[in-house]
This record gives C-alpha cells, structure tokens and sequence, in this order.
C-alpha cells in the first residue's frame, strides 16, 4: 500500500432531482484519473483509507459517496424520499456528470464489492470512457448472486439464516420462507411506516451481513459502523432495494461482455469469499479476453494480500497506459 494521500479538492455536485454528489479528489492533479467506487450499495468511502491503494505520485485519484448515502444529499432516509431516483441508471449518470465537471477524459475505474458491479455497469454504458478497471470481491448482482447471497450461503450458515427469515416472518408482512423471496421482505420492511420495524429489521440485515463474510476474513465480528443507527439505516435501505431488483440491469452485465471488448481489467477475488462464490469472476473472465483473473486462495471478501493485489494492478495499468501514450 502506499502513503494516504490528502484530500485537496471536495465538493457537492447537483445530479439533478435535488440530489447532490460528495466527491472528492487527492494524489497528483496531473496523474491519471482513477475514480473509487465503493461497496454496500450504500458503504461510501467511509474514513477514506481507499487512497492507499493508488500511487499518489502518479494518479489523479477521486473518490464519491454514491447518491443518497455518506456525505451526498439527501439520504435515503429522509421523509418522503423517492426510490425510484435511486437505481444503477442513475448512478452511471452520476458519473458521468462528475467525470464531465472534473474535466476528465477516460478514467481508470476501480471498484469493490457492489463497487465492482457498478464499474462494471459504468463501463458497459462508457466504453469510450474507461481507460481499464480494476475490480476486487467481485460481484454482478444479478439474480443468481441475489438468490445465493440472500438464500443458497443459509446452507452454510444456518442459524443466522433461520434469525434472518423468522424475523421476516413474525413482522406482519405475510412473508414465509416457502413462498417468496426473503430480499423483497427485507427491501419491503426497510419501507415500512413504523420506523420501529425499519429498525428492528436493520438490525436483523446487518447480523446476516456480518455473517455471509466471515469466512477468510477472521469470522464473524460485529462491524462498528452499525452502531451509528443513520448509517445502518440507509445501508440497509440501499442494499435490499437494490438487491431486491437485481441491481436494476437488465440485461445483466454477464449478457452484455462484447460491450467491454478492449478494454483491460484485473479481477482479484478470494477463494473463501462464500457470499460471491469465485465462479462469478471465473465467468466474468472466461467472457472477456481483455482480463486478467487473480483468485486469492486464502482471503474471502477482502483482506491484506488481496489489497496488496489490487495496489499492484492499479501499478500496471499505470504503466500501460503511461506506455500507451508515449
């Protein structure tokens, strides 16, 4: 990793629809452009220890709390809040404006977690755009990833599963476990209009979150960050509304490779990452020539040696692109 690099420019962008966009941006003003896209839906850059991963001497590097989260207005929460603003479409665009009022031509596109699906989703949409992206816990949110994460992973975690489902069934929303999906429950209590049930459910979500990455990553350990009510809130809010529609693309990114021919990227994945089984990236790679596949065989969904990967993938594609535009 490399020395974290201070923000020198931050800003709220208007999106449009009364949203605003935190961005902000630090290394060198004339490196190359890298933008950071964070996981969750709904993580933002949290303390911005994202910086590390990039050379501050060589890349322009900006970071964004993605629209309803973080330091971006309004938060999800906010009374009388509109879903329908807030789907994969609209944070493509998102990017787009801010890659245009940053005056960027083509960005190195890096991504984690749900990170990684939006830059993928993002490059699909901007080829032309998209200087190489760099992807790590990588995801496609598609109905298989959905289903698994949120149903087939119980098979290994039983208990918390159990908890999840009968928490969904004993709220009064006609849920069960045979008849159903457990993500639309989750997405409809996060709606509900007693904030009680919003709560309760959001604290039943973030256990089965802790849960489904424990493995390689030390076991299961209660995340701090849930302890700030707000935060678990739109965490929770985002992450089944966005699951619950399957991440709002359709076609989904696997039925849509040809769009990224030609454009180069490192998958680095953990071979104990249970809750995005590493056949996602296989088949990521298998449909893309331009890839390059790093299964970590002794991390799950995240972890030092896969960091130090994605430090040293985003090294290379500096030097290609540097060797590029000699």
């Amino acid at each position: 990793m490399f020395e974290k690099a201070e923000v020198r420019a931050f800003g709220l962008l208007a999106v449009g629809g009364g949203h605003e966009v935190y961005w902000e941006e630090s290394g060198d003003p004339g490196g190359i452009p890298a933008v950071y896209l964070h996981g969750g839906p709904g993580g933002t850059l949290g303390q911005g220890s994202y910086r590390n991963r990039f050379d501050p001497s060589r890349f322009r590097v900006i970071g964004l709390d993605q629209r309803g989260c973080g330091r971006s207005t309004p938060h999800v929460t906010v009374p009388g809040y509109d879903l329908t603003q807030n789907t994969t479409a609209h944070l493509i665009d998102d990017l787009e404006r801010l890659r245009e009022h940053l005056q960027i031509d083509r960005w190195l596109v890096n991504g984690v977690s749900w990170g990684s699906t939006l830059a993928l989703a993002y490059a699909q949409a901007h080829p032309e755009r998209v200087l190489g992206i760099v992807a790590m816990a990588v995801t496609t949110t598609d109905r298989f990833q959905v289903n698994w994460i949120t149903e087939t992973v119980g098979a290994i975690f039983p208990e918390a599963w159990d908890r999840l489902a009968s928490h969904a069934e004993q709220a009064g929303i006609g849920y069960r476990r045979d008849h159903g999906r457990l993500i639309e429950a989750y997405a409809q209590l996060m709606r509900h209009p007693v904030s009680a049930t919003r709560d309760a459910a959001s604290l039943a979500w973030v256990e089965w979150e802790d849960h489904h990455i424990s493995i390689g990553t030390g076991g299961v350990h209660r995340n701090p960050r849930w302890d700030d009510d707000e935060f678990r809130h739109v965490f929770a809010t985002l992450v089944t509304h966005y699951w619950a529609n399957d991440g709002f693309l359709a076609p989904s990114i696997l039925e849509q490779m040809d769009r990224l021919a030609g454009v180069p990227a490192t998958l680095i994945h953990g071979r104990r990452d249970v809750s995005g089984p590493a056949a996602i990236p296989w088949r990521l790679h298998q449909a893309w020539p331009g890839s390059e596949l790093i299964i970590d065989e002794g991390e799950g969904h995240g972890g030092n040696s896969m960091v130090e990967a994605w430090c040293t993938a985003n090294t290379r594609h500096a030097n290609r692109t540097s060797s590029d535009t000699a």
